[in-house]
């Protein structure tokens, strides 16, 4: 596993040895980085259920300003500092070792893209996406990674389901924030 492209391109990444992880692969992540690849140059990021870090190290690599990375796993908070440090980005990085959805219950607002990819089949994304809401600035964009069978709502508060995409067994949905003029 590596940094596809910008300031850590071609950084190797540690991953956890586990039966529950399930780091995302080269062709969903270079997807996900083509959608908001604009939108990421000096963005505020949330990688939440971060597991390696590597969805909030590649949106850094790319020019985000900053990243909060959130996972319960005390293990997975070791590798992400460890692959911070790896491609030094740690100045614009926080790891919090706790629970996903208790962080976005306490977060401050002004987010402007969020990347969820939670362990599969238990309802963790539609738990999630509720609480967002209120911490995303107008224009923002969620990004969700999810097994193919599962279809999410169209709207979440003021999240708006942007567009669905397929990947052999996994799925991409990606909603926005509507900017005042686009409503």
């Amino acid at each position: 596993m590596r940094v596809i492209t910008g300031s850590a391109r071609g950084k190797k990444l540690k991953t956890l040895e586990s039966l529950d992880i399930r780091p995302t692969s080269d062709m969903v992540k270079e997807a996900i980085f083509s959608i908001i690849q604009f939108d990421l140059p000096g963005a505020s990021v949330l990688d939440l259920f971060a597991g390696s870090g590597q969805l909030g190290i590649e949106a850094l690599s790319r020019d985000a300003s900053h990243c909060v990375f959130v996972d319960k796993n005390r293990a997975a908070v070791n590798i992400i500092n460890q692959n911070l440090d790896n491609c030094g980005l740690r100045k614009k990085s926080r790891v919090l070792q706790m629970d996903s959805l208790d962080y976005l219950k306490t977060a401050k607002s002004g987010l402007d893209i969020a990347l969820l990819d939670p362990p599969y089949r238990m309802g963790l994304i539609q738990k999630a996406l509720p609480l967002l809401d209120c911490k995303l600035n107008t224009g923002a964009i969620v990004v969700c990674e999810h097994e193919k069978e599962l279809t999410l709502d169209d709207c979440y508060g003021r999240l708006i389901l942007h567009k669905r995409y397929k990947y052999g067994k996994i799925a991409v949905t990606v909603f926005k924030i509507p900017q005042d003029n686009e409503e």
